[in-house]
């Protein structure tokens, strides 16, 4: 089967994101597959490259990161949540004179026709999040 998933939920103030990475490491080691996953809306703050949780705590942004790495699923940001809350790519960053930024390597800002067509792609589609 092939699953999508979106994640509409900021880590640590939700379950939404790390529900959705332990459904996506479940579906892969029961043979499934993840053609993508599309965050929005506060999930979108998975993305940055630059948030460090304490020591003691699992750090979310890794594990996605590893997640992307290991099994080649493609992590999508949403590009209108992502400039609202200030996580920018290369390339916005130049386009809107901003002195940095901090979308890390493994995620790729995109607009909702990437959920949509996931959606369309995929055997489900599975929302975490409100």
């Amino acid at each position: 089967m092939i699953f999508s998933v979106h994640v509409l939920g900021a880590p640590y103030s939700s379950q939404s994101a790390l529900s959705a990475l332990r459904f996506c490491e479940a579906s892969i080691s029961a043979g499934h597959a993840i053609k993508r996953v599309f965050f929005s809306g506060d999930g979108v703050l998975i993305g940055t490259g630059l948030a460090n949780p304490p020591q003691d705590e699992l750090d979310l942004y890794n594990a996605w990161r590893n997640l992307a790495r290991d099994s080649g699923i493609e992590l999508v940001v949403c590009i209108s949540a992502c400039l609202r809350r200030g996580i920018l790519n290369q390339p916005e960053a130049n386009r809107y004179e901003k002195p940095a930024h901090n979308l890390a390597e493994e995620f790729v800002l995109s607009g909702l026709g990437q959920l949509v067509e996931a959606g369309l792609e995929s055997d489900r589609l599975v929302t975490f999040g409100d």
